[in-house]
């Protein structure tokens, strides 16, 4: 069990049978003699990707996950499905693009470096390091003499992906992106 001190960012707790993820916490100590202190958090279902905030009290415990993460490769897409395989048994499984939402976007065949969500013996997502490299297939041509001051224009990604990049950037540059706030960092070297 998880006291309601122990809360904080990353942590996974398990709420009314479902795991979640707290991304941020904020404690509240009231002013009124002998009430205790509430602790707010924002959690994030890691099954459905569903974000809401819950609030509790001083005190209060929650069950902690039974959450396994597990090396994956990613092998490829086929239609709505994309397929991985397990780097430890090598068993191969699939989930939808419902299952992964906006972290569809960062997926390139062959990737490494991944990570499966297990949730009771079944995987229900995966977790992606947080910088990726993948290579501009769309934007805009480069303006002459643009500096990095805030002058950005879309890119397309190889993945479909579509991010604001340097002004200076010109389609098939590979670059790094953030995969937490999907946004451009550097050019990849």
């Amino acid at each position: 069990m998880i006291s309601t001190s122990d809360f904080k960012r990353h942590l996974r707790v398990q709420i009314d049978g479902e795991p979640y993820v707290i991304l941020d916490v904020h404690v509240q100590s009231p002013s009124a003699r002998g009430a205790s202190s509430l602790s707010k958090i924002r959690v994030r279902n890691l099954r459905t990707g569903q974000v809401f905030d819950k609030t509790f009290r001083g005190g209060d415990k929650v069950e902690e996950p039974n959450v396994e993460l597990r090396p994956v490769q990613f092998l490829y897409r086929d239609g709505e499905r994309f397929h991985f395989m397990d780097a430890g048994s090598y068993e191969q499984f699939a989930l939808g693009v419902g299952d992964l939402g906006d972290l569809a976007g960062y997926l390139k065949d062959g990737m490494s470096g991944i990570r499966s969500v297990v949730f009771n013996d079944e995987v229900i997502s995966i977790e992606l390091p947080n910088t990726v490299v993948l290579q501009v297939v769309d934007t805009a041509p480069a303006v002459k003499g643009a500096t990095a001051q805030a002058q950005t224009k879309p890119a397309t990604l190889e993945t479909g992906l579509v991010v604001q990049v340097p002004s200076y950037l010109e389609t098939g540059e590979m670059v790094q992106i953030d995969t937490r706030e999907a946004r451009f960092i550097a050019r990849a070297k």
